[in-house]
């Protein structure tokens, strides 16, 4: 998975506690995360579907569309993550032009991955 290191020094970093969950699916978007310390679990279903490390990215997809969020995450390890909201992103989008082209590589791999994983139980 590709990896956005933008955030590796961030010093608003916030603390998540293993078990603690960012989000849940089905939730209202509006902000995504970026992951600077341990592990975050993506979980669709009842079932773990990524496992997000340092320098990946969650939740991306509710700033680009207002659809209820697709997965939960919750942290799998103790973890500390930098929380994007809508202002801050189209900020590093207009100051770091790369950065919005990391984000869409991001989400075309989890498309990918996504299209594969079904294409598997096609068969």
């Amino acid at each position: 998975m590709t990896e956005i290191n933008i955030f590796k020094s961030s010093t608003d970093a916030m603390p998540v506690g293993a078990g603690e969950v960012l989000f849940r699916e089905g939730d209202e978007g509006g902000d995504m995360f970026a992951v600077v310390e341990g592990e975050i679990e993506l979980v669709r279903s009842g079932a773990v579907v990524e496992t997000v490390r340092p320098g990946g990215i969650l939740g991306e997809m509710a700033l680009i569309d207002p659809a209820p969020r697709s997965a939960a995450a919750r942290a799998r390890t103790d973890a500390r993550v930098v929380h994007i909201d809508k202002r801050r992103f189209m900020f590093l989008v207009h100051e770091h032009p790369t950065f919005a082209l990391q984000v869409m590589t991001v989400m075309a791999e989890r498309l990918r991955k996504t299209n594969e994983s079904v294409g598997s139980r096609e068969h």
